[in-house]
């Protein structure tokens, strides 16, 4: 199954958190091809650093999870994949209309949930309640559950 982990999901798999034992175990689950575009890579380097910022990892440690995530993408852990710009954001813009104004959904969540339809994802891996009824809306099986 081809499946899209937003950046919540994917920080839990590479730095020590709250729903880390939940989402190795739901990554090691067979069967699963993970999608990673740039976006996605991105917000988790991002959340990475940021997580040294506020002191929650050391500079160290941040930086091997940085290097780790580099060698599981060039070693094939992930199926890179570019993203169409104006496709997402045409399905993010029909996303947000139908939805936010009821689920209260963030800008980068939404794009998270349309790169996934955009790419044909058949599921969305996430630990946000608030993304994940918005991917459960746009027809997508979310985990872990």
């Amino acid at each position: 199954m081809v499946a899209y982990a937003d950046t919540s999901f994917l920080f839990s798999l590479y730095a020590q958190d709250a729903n880390t034992a939940r989402a190795a175990a739901a990554a090691e689950n067979g069967g699963v091809t993970f999608l990673l575009t740039d976006f996605q890579r991105y917000e988790l380097r991002n959340a990475l650093r940021l997580s040294v910022f506020r002191g929650h990892l050391p500079g160290l440690t941040c930086r091997r999870l940085l290097q780790q995530v580099a060698d599981d993408l060039d070693q094939g852990a992930f199926l890179a994949v570019p993203l169409v710009w104006g496709q997402v954001f045409a399905e993010a813009e029909s996303l947000s209309a139908g939805h936010t104004g009821v689920l209260g959904t963030r800008a980068f969540d939404i794009l998270h949930v349309a790169a996934a339809v955009t790419l044909g994802a058949k599921a969305f891996y996430t630990f946000d309640a608030r993304q994940a009824a918005l991917a459960k809306k746009a027809g997508l099986k979310v985990r872990p559950r």
